[in-house]
């Protein structure tokens, strides 16, 4: 693991056979970090693929913290995977609230409806047969095996492409040295072997706690001798904010927009449907007859992605169209 000159942009990590104790030398002290380090979450107390399957799809785009209890929650309301495929979509989406991300709620359902109906209700182990799963990406394929299956895979999410990069590339920042499948080709080839759970939970715990992507902890950091991107990291972290791109604001956004509708939804005796002259003052202060085609097509887009649905014909109104009919008129309530 020779560090990699500072003019160097990209490029994959050369197996030398002088490499070899150095990698073993920073599997090792990763391993004793998450041992000694490692929180202690709910889904890490169990091997059951349908578990780890909730927790994963949960833990995306949402801090521990609020998914814990969700977690706990939702495996109530659904203990198997045969109990979430067979239930309403409005109750799925109805117990999903306060994670956000509602599309995530539909996508796992339809995944469990895809296991039962094509595997007998038992998760694949092999990657390729979970990737054929609706909605499961690399990640989720790769984390269901590892931490259900116990299989020595690489995937990357978030924690582990930043532990990875500034290890074995350098500073991720102002822009990364590495491509999504050079770091996807790393991960692969440094999962010691019979090792893969604890270093993948390793790795993602590291990135969570110690190496963060705002203020990671050089000075007291275990790998610090293996790092590529230490010292430059602080540095190039302090420059950072004068060149990185601002967040679009979340509140009057399109997804702030989706959640609101979806929310009013939620509070809706089951079954029952609102038309959107009723539903758009839940949905905005500010709302009037002006904004009627503007909440047809937001309704339009969550129908879609299977979130909703629109109570009457399709062909009574046309949201192309606002003289086709009257979008005051629309229908709309959580998919059965």
């Amino acid at each position: 693991m020779v560090p990699m000159d500072a003019t160097t942009t990209a490029a994959t990590p050369a197996a030398q056979p002088s490499d070899d104790e150095q990698l073993a030398d920073l599997q090792q002290r990763l391993l004793a970090w998450y041992r000694a380090h490692r929180r202690d979450l709910p889904w890490r107390r169990t091997r059951d693929p349908y578990r780890v399957l909730v927790s994963e799809v949960m833990l995306q785009q949402t801090q521990v913290e609020r998914v814990i209890p969700k977690y706990h929650e939702f495996l109530e309301r659904f203990p198997t995977i045969e109990s979430l495929a067979a239930a309403p979509t409005a109750e799925v989406i109805r117990v999903w609230s306060g994670l956000g991300y509602n599309r995530r709620a539909v996508n796992l359902q339809r995944a469990a409806q895809a296991v039962v109906e094509r595997h007998g209700g038992v998760m694949p182990r092999d990657v390729d047969e979970l990737l054929a799963l609706p909605g499961i990406g690399r990640y989720t394929a790769g984390a269901i095996a590892c931490f259900a299956y116990e299989q020595d895979v690489g995937f990357v999410d978030t924690n582990i492409r930043r532990v990875l990069h500034r290890l074995f590339f350098g500073p991720e920042v102002p822009t990364p040295r590495a491509t999504a499948r050079e770091i996807q080709a790393l991960a692969d080839r440094v999962v010691p072997a019979g090792e893969g759970y604890d270093w993948n939970q390793g790795l993602m715990e590291f990135g969570a706690v110690h190496c963060t992507a705002r203020k990671p902890l050089c000075v007291v950091c275990p790998l610090q001798a293996h790092c590529r991107a230490y010292p430059a990291i602080q540095t190039a972290l302090a420059e950072a904010p004068a060149t990185a791109r601002r967040e679009e604001p979340f509140t009057g956004s399109s997804r702030y927009y989706r959640g609101r509708v979806i929310e009013a939804l939620r509070e809706l005796p089951p079954g029952e449907a609102i038309d959107l002259a009723a539903l758009g003052p839940r949905v905005r202060d500010d709302f009037g007859p002006e904004h009627l085609v503007w909440l047809r097509e937001v309704v339009a887009g969550l129908e879609r992605d299977g979130l909703a649905c629109v109570a009457e014909e399709r062909a009574e109104y046309d949201a192309s169209d606002p003289e086709a009919g009257d979008p005051a008129r629309v229908r709309v309530r959580l998919p059965h």
